[in-house]
């Protein structure tokens, strides 16, 4: 009898944040898993409880060089996703972006592996446009602080969107709303880890302005089995879908569509840490911060029969037991 062997999957960015969570999502799935990161931003407290499984591998590499490898799917999650990280090193958030979905295409071109690509909702910019649906192009500042992600994000649609229509690489893309889960790195600069944090270690919690910026979160097991399903999908049904929708491109948003202002979130935050003597502190509003930020998911229903399921208290309620033992671990420096 013959055997079947596992596929093989190559995750950039695999120690980070959602790349450990998707790591953990296809080793479950049976695959064979080969993850690359430089650790600039991720870390290999979130992946060592992979490495003793022999269908996964770690590969230090930067993803601005090429990589080769034979693999049937390849995930490109490599990029610092957060303004501390983006804003320290924006030369290389944006090299990242565009040098390293380049080099992920032209894998998937040379060894027919398919690709999704993360990409954001950041594209979008402050939008003008409430929800925001795929079709719109978004209200971005192309010389900004925030610039190096948003523009690299941008670039790396359209240099995907052009290696399907050219060379005809199978590619998907997800637009990624807020998103938040344990191995979020405590000093991302995000607001949940931000407020998680502060709380935690009785520090004032900060919201910009009044608060009345609202944000749609989503947990990151939700994230991950959208990501699955996509890359499950075969090729014809896409392409039938995209041309059924006139997308240039196979791109869903991937997020929760429950808005919550950030006042509420920390307010929220608050209640589910009752011990924290945190008070709410408002400061100025930084550059280019998004006032209003929410998807439209209907492309991503229609196409992958999903939805979020997880609702925010209990994501948070996770995420805050992801915390606490961290600042147990590390204490509270």
């Amino acid at each position: 009898m013959e055997l079947s062997l596992p596929r093989k999957a190559l995750v950039t960015g695999a120690a980070g944040f959602l790349g450990s969570h998707l790591c953990r999502r296809l080793l479950e799935d049976g695959y064979e898993v080969t993850a690359l990161d430089n650790l600039f931003t991720g870390t290999k407290r979130n992946i060592e409880g992979f490495l003793a499984n022999p269908r996964f591998s770690f590969v230090l590499h930067d993803v601005t060089q090429p990589y080769w490898g034979q693999f049937d799917e390849i995930y490109n999650l490599a990029c610092p996703a957060s303004p501390v990280h983006y804003q320290h090193n924006p030369v290389e958030t944006t090299k990242s972006s565009v040098l390293g979905i380049m080099n992920m295409l032209d894998l998937a071109l040379k060894t027919k592996a398919r690709l999704l690509h993360t990409s954001t909702s950041e594209i979008y910019g402050d939008p003008l446009v409430h929800p925001q649906v795929e079709s719109y192009w978004g209200n971005v500042n192309t010389i900004g602080v925030r610039s190096c992600y948003d523009e690299g994000k941008r670039c790396a649609e359209t240099l995907a969107a052009d290696y399907r229509r050219e060379y005809g690489v199978d590619v998907r893309m997800v637009r990624i709303f807020n998103t938040y889960g344990p191995n979020m790195h405590p000093k991302d600069g995000r607001v949940i880890s931000n407020f998680i944090m502060q709380a935690l270690r009785d520090e004032d919690i900060t919201i910009f302005g009044d608060g009345s910026q609202t944000r749609s979160f989503q947990y990151c097991d939700d994230l991950v089995e959208a990501m699955r399903r996509y890359m499950e999908l075969p090729r014809a049904e896409v392409d039938a879908f995209c041309a059924r929708h006139a997308l240039g491109a196979p791109v869903v948003n991937t997020g929760n569509p429950g808005e919550y202002t950030i006042r509420q979130l920390a307010e929220e935050t608050l209640r589910l840490i009752p011990e924290s003597k945190s008070k709410i502190v408002s400061r100025p509003i930084p550059a280019d911060d998004p006032k209003r930020r929410k998807p439209d998911i209907s492309l991503a229903k229609e196409l992958l029969g999903w939805e979020p399921v997880i609702p925010l208290r209990e994501g948070l309620a996770k995420t805050i037991g992801y915390f606490r033992a961290f600042v147990s671990e590390r204490g509270s420096k």
